[in-house]
């Protein structure tokens, strides 16, 4: 590797982003985005539409099907005061599916706003779920970093955490769009094909497909895969630190079905990834079945991707091979899903494995995500964002797309 990515400058990533070009509200219909084109060097645009014209006849895509929770929970207290409780990962149980089960008590590492007024232990509210009338009370715990161990319980076993959250909850909008989470953002700050609960922020590439796109992709022979990768409240953590190597990235769950592993095998390890969250899933892949060539009986923990191991542990075999290692494991354990985490982070000086093309937003500047899209397109994201300024690009989230094939 020519590059040491923990001494990169996040200075140099910067660009001027006027407020102005920030998408406040998606268009009207998805699909009808604009579509930036980086092939090789060249830059041109299309309409999102178009997508499909611009992609390989049996190339292998694959999305992240991840749903938004409506994470933010509101108690008031006798004195006016009102509390956010904003829910981040799950402690106990610490699967997702489970705890969203659960019918009396549930445990959430939560940040939470104006905490200075939240001085006695507990919180209380009334509320009516599914024609019951529960009472949940909130139990702040330890301190974590920036955010809190919080129990929730209520009293009814009719009515399950997600029935809580699905009722009272609101969903998290980026803290950039510098507004309130709309009623229309239920729908638009979700992807067609959301199907798993679990992050806070939605995978923002996929929010410009539409099932005519989708059906356009399938008509050109494109396989369609899908992954989960629950995005957290850091993917907004702004680099702090001069150096990235200050960084320290968020953890985000990933799981992976043996069909997806399998598919990704029959087209020789290379895919085209929806989103900066399928191609953070994809690549760790990688270092996963790394981590299992060295040793096949690793512990589910000893799986988890810590952020500058692929600069650490760099190792040649062939993606294909990386990933038979994975099916091995799944054989080894009777599974059908591998499940863990990763905290990689992909900047500059990093070799791509597995993805071969991305579909992707515009980033905020100095984030760790335009590291991603740097160290994608060998330094040259300049050319990119200097084109999407000058020609009417809408940024960020509900912004327009752009397709990267270096």
């Amino acid at each position: 590797m020519k590059e040491d990515p923990r001494h990169i400058h996040i200075s140099e990533y910067s660009y001027p982003l006027p407020d102005e070009r920030i998408a406040k509200f998606p268009l009207p219909t998805r699909d009808q985005s604009k579509l930036l084109i980086y092939r090789r060097g060249e830059v041109s645009e299309d309409v999102f539409t178009s997508l499909p014209e611009y992609l390989p006849q049996g190339s292998l895509m694959i999305f992240n099907n991840t749903k938004v929770i409506q994470a933010r929970l509101h108690f008031r207290k006798e004195t006016g005061a009102l509390i956010e409780v904003f829910c981040l990962e799950p402690i106990q149980p610490n699967d997702y599916v489970l705890n969203f089960q659960q019918t009396a008590h549930a445990a959430w590492l939560c940040m939470i706003g104006n905490l200075k007024k939240w001085k006695d232990r507990q919180l209380k509210r009334e509320m009516t779920v599914k024609g019951f009338p529960i009472t949940l009370t909130a139990t702040r715990g330890e301190c974590k970093g920036t955010s809190h161990w919080v129990d929730f319980a209520w009293d009814n076993p009719e009515v399950t955490f997600a029935d809580i959250l699905e009722v009272f909850g609101e969903l998290p909008i980026p803290p950039y769009l510098n507004r309130d989470t709309e009623e229309s953002d239920k729908e638009t700050y979700q992807t067609v094909y959301s199907k798993i609960k679990g992050s806070v922020a939605a995978p923002t590439a996929g929010l410009h497909f539409t099932p005519r796109v989708l059906d356009a992709l399938q008509e050109k022979g494109i396989d369609l895969e899908e992954l989960t990768l629950h995005v957290g409240a850091g993917t907004f953590k702004p680099v702090k630190s001069e150096e990235i190597e200050g960084h320290e990235m968020h953890t985000e769950y990933i799981s992976v079905n043996r069909s997806t592993i399998k598919k990704l095998i029959d087209h020789d390890g290379c895919a085209i990834a929806v989103g900066t969250t399928s191609v953070r899933t994809l690549e760790s892949l990688y270092h996963i079945g790394v981590t299992l060539a060295e040793n096949p009986y690793a512990t589910e923990e000893e799986l988890r991707v810590k952020q500058w191991q692929p600069y650490e542990k760099y190792d040649q075999i062939p993606p294909v091979v990386a990933l038979q290692k994975i099916l091995g494991y799944l054989d080894r354990n009777g599974l059908e899903t591998l499940h863990t985490s990763t905290q990689i982070i992909i900047a500059p000086g990093y070799n791509y494995k597995i993805v071969k093309a991305m579909v992707t937003n515009f980033h905020q500047p100095q984030s760790t995500l335009l590291l991603l899209v740097s160290a994608f397109v060998k330094g040259n994201w300049r050319t990119i964002y200097d084109y999407a300024l000058a020609h009417d690009f809408r940024f960020l989230s509900y912004g327009d797309s752009s397709l990267l094939i270096p």
